[in-house]
Formats: C-alpha cells, structure tokens, sequence
C-alpha cells in the first residue's frame, strides 16, 4: 500500500504579515503618529488651524508621566518628523526630554493641520453662520466644506496621502515618528484604510495619542489608534 502525503505550498501568503506577538517586527516601514499636546486656553477658544498656537504649560507638567510611558514606547532608532508648526517641535521635544533622548527633527510640512483660511483665529460660536455645509459632528466643518483660501478635509486627505507615500518611500524599512495633527492624523488613516475623508473623521484622535501605521508590500495597514500612554 502506497501513502501519498500532500504537496505543501512553497509559498506561503501572507504567512509574516500576521501580528501575533506583542513585538513589532524590524525592518518594517512603520509610520508612530502622535498628535501634538495640549494647546494654551485661549486658542482653544477659537478655530486655530495652521496657526502657530502655544501649548498649554501646565498640562505639559501635569503629564509627565505620559510623556515618558511614550518615551518608552517608542523605538529607539527612528526618524523623527515634525510639522512646520512649533506645538509639534515642542511635543516632540518633551518626548525627547521624558527619557528618549535627543534625536534630529526633520520639518515635514506635508503632516501640517488643515488651513481653515479666512476663519481661523475665528470663535468656535462664529462659525455655523459662515458654513455651507453642516458641520461634521465630530469636527468643525463637514469633510467637504473649504473654508476661503483654505482646504477642505479632501484636500487634507489628498495631501497627506501623498506624503506619506513619499516618506514611505524615502525611508523604507525604518520605524519613522512623526509628531502632527488630528486633522491629519485622520487623513493617514484615510489614506491607509482607502476610505472617504467624513468617515475618517469619525476617528477620535487625542493630544499626544499613538496611531501606528505600517507600509507593507501588499499596502497600509493599521495597527493601533489613539493608544493613550500609560493608560
């Protein structure tokens, strides 16, 4: 009596793109988004935009222990990419200051928040007058509204979509942590999950929460959103 044994695939799919263990593996390109700390009082209490705000001094102390759970939980040997604007420069350097240590910030305006134009600076109980849209409920202005010489949310999503595939490109195979926006921290899980930028919105992203999102060859993937530190 011949047994036959069955002919095992030589290739198997997709076998080492499975998370499986608590480890991320090396090598991969992977995006560590964190969105900028806390903002001062009195520019919360208008549309801020790309406008360069302060961040808030007291919550800056008040978290500390946040600041070096993320320290921790960031790799070591990263890129690290700030926006063009000074709350990004400021968070990562906190990180830094928790227990990272130095590391070179490279500008990225590509990461920047959305240009909310001609409203900016503008109180929040200003702004249904001036929309055409409804408001989206969780963000100022519907994904499709512009605001004069500004971009919609779409034009955010575009925006950052390309960047990201530019910067997957120039740094392929290294972990890169980026310090950037809520508003474009949604538009890279739009971008990465191929899904229209008012569903993105419906992402809650936090000051100073984690979003990892990794370029593999078979495309974007998402591996953790708004993870708090230390919590």
């Amino acid at each position: 009596m011949t047994i036959q044994t069955a002919t095992l695939p030589t290739k198997q799919i997709n076998q080492g793109n499975f998370l499986d263990t608590p480890q991320l593996a090396s090598g991969i390109t992977r995006f560590w988004l964190i969105r900028h700390a806390l903002v001062e009082q009195n520019a919360r209490m208008s549309l801020y935009g790309t406008l360069d705000v302060p961040l808030c001094l007291d919550s800056l102390i008040a978290q500390r222990p946040m600041y070096e759970a993320l320290a921790a939980r960031l790799p070591k040997k990263a890129q690290w990419l700030v926006s063009p604007l000074s709350r990004t420069r400021k968070t990562a350097e906190a990180i830094q200051d928790a227990g990272y240590g130095p590391s070179v910030l490279t500008v990225e305006p590509a990461l920047i928040e959305q240009n909310l134009g001609e409203w900016q600076g503008m109180p929040h109980g200003e702004l249904p007058q001036h929309l055409h849209l409804a408001a989206h409920p969780f963000w100022s202005v519907a994904a499709t509204e512009c605001p004069p010489k500004g971009e919609s949310m779409i034009d955010v999503c575009a925006r950052v979509g390309r960047g990201l595939d530019r910067l997957a490109e120039t740094y392929a195979g290294q972990d890169v942590v980026a310090v950037s926006h809520g508003g474009a921290i949604r538009a890279a899980l739009a971008h990465a999950l191929r899904i229209h930028a008012e569903t993105a919105l419906h992402f809650s992203i936090q000051n100073i929460s984690l979003t990892i999102l990794e370029r593999l060859e078979e495309g974007w993937r998402v591996v953790t959103v708004n993870e708090l530190p230390g919590i």
